[in-house]
Parts: C-alpha cells; sequence; structure tokens
C-alpha cells in the first residue's frame, strides 16, 4: 500500500477517538529509515501532551492497525508531540498561530529572503504579515515552502 493510502488510513482510524479525547492530529508519516520502517504519529491538545497522553493513543492506534491490518511487513510504530517548534502544514494551524513566533520558508525570494524568523502578527487572505527585527514582510501563504512554530532567544 502507498504512502499516502496508508497516512489517509491512520487518518480515518484516529479520527473518532482524537476528537472524543480532546487530541488534535498533527501529522502522520510512514518512512523508511536504514532498513526499518517508521509509522510516526504527532497528536497535541490544548495545554500540550504528556506519554500518558501519547500512550493512550497509541494503544488505540495499534488495535485499531491489528484489527484493520493495512500494512505489510514489519513496522515500528511512534506517537509522540510535534514539539515546541511544530510544523503548520495547513492554514488553519497559521491562523492559530498568529502572536507567537515562526520559521518560514518559501518558494522564491520575497523582499530579496527565502527565509524568515520572526512573529507572525497576522493572516489575512492568503498573506501572512511577519515581524522580523525591526521590519515587516507580506508573505503570500501560496509562496510558502514550510513554516513551522520557532523559539527565538
Amino acid at each position: 500500500m502507498s504512502t499516502p493510502k496508508i497516512k489517509g488510513m491512520v487518518e480515518e482510524m484516529l479520527k473518532p477517538y482524537l476528537d472524543n479525547n480532546g487530541f488534535e492530529l498533527v501529522d502522520v508519516e510512514y518512512v523508511k529509515e536504514g532498513s526499518n520502517y517508521f509509522l510516526r504519529v504527532f497528536v497535541d491538545k490544548e495545554g500540550g501532551i504528556d506519554i500518558d497522553d501519547c500512550g493512550s493513543v497509541s494503544e488505540f492506534l495499534s488495535a485499531k492497525l491489528d484489527e484493520n491490518d493495512p500494512i505489510t511487513g514489519a513496522y515500528f510504530l511512534e506517537v509522540s508531540s510535534p514539539g515546541a517548534e511544530r510544523p503548520l502544514k495547513k492554514a488553519e494551524e497559521v491562523a492559530k498561530a498568529v502572536g507567537k513566533d515562526v520559521f518560514v520558508t518559501t518558494y522564491e525570494p520575497i523582499d530579496g529572503l527565502k527565509e524568515f524568523e520572526g512573529r507572525l502578527l497576522s493572516f489575512e487572505d492568503g498573506e501572512m504579515l511577519i515581524s522580523v527585527g525591526k521590519k515587516q514582510h507580506v508573505v503570500p501563504y501560496a509562496k510558502v515552502a514550510s513554516a513551522r512554530l520557532a523559539i527565538i532567544f
């Protein structure tokens, strides 16, 4: 089964459980590293998650995977937090990050830059307004290659 199909099936299996328990699915990865395959699930919730939360999601998903058996071959299941510098993969996630520090890369230069690390001041009409130092940059969301929360010291 292809990686996108596996991701879709995992998302479908998890959705009711996550919704009922106040979790948010951040991402699903199915990757090969060396000779091993890994199914990684990143979840979060308001106020953050702890190891017990990861354990409960892992137990639920493991049972569902055993029941449906969508993946042939051996793999390791990992359930974790997306971390303090979590990726912002959807527009809804970017909108929730307004007022926070972000790191954004673009497909092409904007104001001569392809990387922006600063405070996300707003996200409206498909444009991110990012304050970097004393300058503000308007970054069209359509030109964003990647975005994540950032810890700026």
